[in-house]
């Protein structure tokens, strides 16, 4: 018995349809190379589940580095301020000698007194004082309304304290630091000057004043024992005040108020001591 050949009798081989089916999820491939209608591409479910969270997280890191950088840039002034006057800063006993003393205004109490930080500052410039450090103090401070003195208040206080009355200067119209600074140097003609203030604020208050061109050293109180929330505010609040700081000292605006020279400083340096 011989076999029959399917090509001689007519019969045609088994179409696409007929043949094995594929896999599932492999379908056949169409004519022109792309996947079929059934066809699933690997990880595609799982590319579009990964991605709309990605794409929602993206906005939230941008901003977190725009947070990132706004806190440095920030803090930038405040270490600039810092470093630039870290070799002028001194202890009551090492600081070298210089002609004035200027203290700041810091607030009086309603009974006219000087607050604790302000009367801490003036201890500090009688300090000076009585150890030949400096041979005059000039007092800058807020008169800006008629019941409120901080000139006098300084200076009534530096008196009961024995510095010689006429050893004392005030200035009426230290409204800033910058103000006191400036009029400083264009108003009492101060030269040199040991600048008393608290820590957190001293690094500010000498680098004004030498950029109001004082050759200006500074002594702080460290008042962080006596006020542990004013002095620890006063650090946080150092921040956005030194970027104020920067802008004043590229800018260099007029103080307040400025008029003209006084003489008041010359006076006490010229005095006898009583």
């Amino acid at each position: 018995m011989t076999t029959s050949d399917p090509a001689a009798s007519g019969a045609s081989a088994p179409d696409d349809a007929e043949r094995e089916p594929s896999a599932p999820g492999h379908a056949a491939p169409a004519p022109d190379g792309s996947p079929g209608d059934g066809a699933s591409v690997p990880g595609a479910g799982d590319t579009g589940r990964k991605t709309r969270p990605e794409r929602r997280r993206r906005p939230l890191r941008r901003l977190a580095l725009l947070a990132v950088c706004a806190v440095v840039a920030g803090f930038l002034p405040f270490v600039w301020q810092v470093a630039s006057t870290s070799g002028d800063r001194h202890t009551a006993e090492g600081v070298p000698e210089r002609p004035v003393a200027l203290v700041l205004g810091a607030g009086v109490r309603p009974d006219g007194l000087p607050s604790l930080l302000l009367a801490r500052r003036l201890d500090t410039a009688a300090e000076l004082y009585f150890a030949g450090k400096v041979e005059a103090v000039l007092v800058s401070g807020d008169n800006s309304v008629d019941h409120y003195n901080e000139t006098d208040t300084m200076s009534d206080y530096l008196v009961a304290a024995g510095v010689p009355e006429n050893r004392i200067a005030g200035d009426y119209a230290g409204f800033s630091t910058w103000d006191s600074c400036v009029r400083a140097r264009e108003v009492f003609g101060v030269e040199e000057a040991t600048v008393v203030t608290q820590d957190f604020h001293l690094p500010r208050a000498v680098r004004l004043c030498r950029d109001a061109g004082i050759d200006a050293v500074g002594v702080a109180d460290s008042s962080l024992e006596e006020r542990r929330f004013a002095t620890v505010y006063g650090w946080v609040r150092e921040v956005p005040a030194a970027v104020a700081a920067l802008g004043t000292a590229v800018f260099r605006p007029d103080p307040t108020f400025l008029g003209g020279y006084e003489t008041a400083v010359d006076d006490a340096l010229a005095a006898d001591a009583e």
